[in-house]
């Protein structure tokens, strides 16, 4: 089973990764986070994230981080360093309630279903009922399938 490692700014990799054990209570010693916070060295927070890497205790890891650039992925990249590894910036709620449903893929469709999972929670939803809304309508027969 591929472990998932949130890192993202503070207190938000705790607050994924509780939203995913309301959600999938079983998952709880795959999925682990590391909160970046504002004060901590870049090297303190890396010290952080090798020990919940390593508490993982699998060589396939998928790391997820909240913002591209900034300090938590700066750091998540660093343990980026291997075969066994994958980073998704971006970090969202569905993207890791997809990546925990899939662990048991192979890593390289693991970050794919992450990617499509976070991307396709993101929508507008109208204030009024769907029928009442106006927009571009699907086909009948058109479905949105998930990956």
């Amino acid at each position: 089973m591929i472990g998932i490692l949130i890192i993202a700014h503070a207190p938000l990799a705790s607050a994924l990764r509780e939203c995913a054990l309301h959600v999938f209570p079983d998952c709880a010693s795959g999925v682990l986070a590391v909160d970046v916070l504002p004060h901590d060295a870049p090297e303190t927070s890396l010290a952080d994230a090798r020990r919940a890497m390593a508490q993982l205790g699998t060589d396939d890891v998928l790391l997820l981080s909240d913002v591209f650039g900034a300090t938590p992925c700066n750091v998540a990249q660093q343990l980026n360093d291997s075969a066994q590894t994958r980073l998704v910036a971006g970090a969202n709620l569905p993207m890791l309630l997809r990546s925990v449903c899939y662990r048991h893929e192979s890593l390289d469709q693991l970050v794919s279903r992450a990617q499509a999972g976070g991307t396709q929670g993101v929508m507008t939803v109208g204030s009024t009922a769907p029928q009442n809304q106006t927009g571009k309508r699907h086909a009948p027969s058109h479905h949105d399938h998930q990956q």
